[in-house]
């Protein structure tokens, strides 16, 4: 499936999701990987990861890149040579991207209920607004989820915890758009954030 949605939220910044419908031998040949990439890619165990691996390569595209202009650094932050910032994401069959002239993070997630077990492990501020007979309770559960993925990606800093450091102030859900701080050592962040749902998935993107 060619992209499925592209977000302009700025002018220094674009989102665009792709929908992973292909089968994994046509989005391999449609690209020119790197010989490192290559080599992880076949290493995956996962047809799915190597089709949303290869999705990104796709995604990449769409913004006039090709695999050759991202590389990783030592904490696994991906950038690109041209020195724009770069957040990547995949979950399932969606895959997003989003490209800026300023730091940025973002997250895809599917919604299920099985978060509601581990939500411990990631909220607590946040458990003084949500309400467990809320209708939408799950809904916001992932989408606080995607918001402190996106900062954790976003501030790439070694011994930031979700739980502690990552605050989303309270929202609705047809809000799409909140502010979420980060509160780590003596340092204090805030950022906007939109959101966006569709087709049982969250995405979050941080700026």
């Amino acid at each position: 499936m060619p992209l499925y949605k592209t977000i302009t939220p700025n002018s220094q910044t674009t989102v665009k999701i792709w929908k992973i419908s292909e089968p994994y031998n046509d989005l391999f040949q449609s690209l020119s990987l790197k010989p490192k990439s290559l080599e992880r890619v076949l290493r995956m165990k996962s047809e799915l990861h190597q089709r949303g691996f290869l999705s990104v390569r796709k995604l990449l595209a769409e913004f006039g890149y090709a695999d050759k202009d991202l590389f990783y650094d030592d904490c696994g932050k991906p950038h690109l040579k041209d020195g724009k910032h770069i957040s990547i994401t995949h979950s399932f069959q969606f895959s997003a991207i989003i490209v800026s002239d300023t730091a940025v993070g973002i997250d895809i997630e599917k919604q299920r209920q099985k978060i509601n077990i581990i939500a411990h492990k990631f909220i607590d501020y946040e458990f003084d607004y949500l309400d467990e007979n809320d209708a939408d309770y799950i809904k916001k559960l992932t989408t606080i989820w995607c918001v402190k993925e996106s900062l954790y990606k976003l501030y790439a800093t070694p011994g930031l915890s979700f739980k502690q450091h990552c605050l989303v102030i309270p929202f609705n859900i047809n809000d799409e758009e909140t502010v979420a701080w980060i509160d780590y050592k003596t340092k204090k962040h805030r950022y906007n954030i939109r959101f966006l749902e569709f087709e049982g998935f969250t995405c979050a993107y941080a700026i």
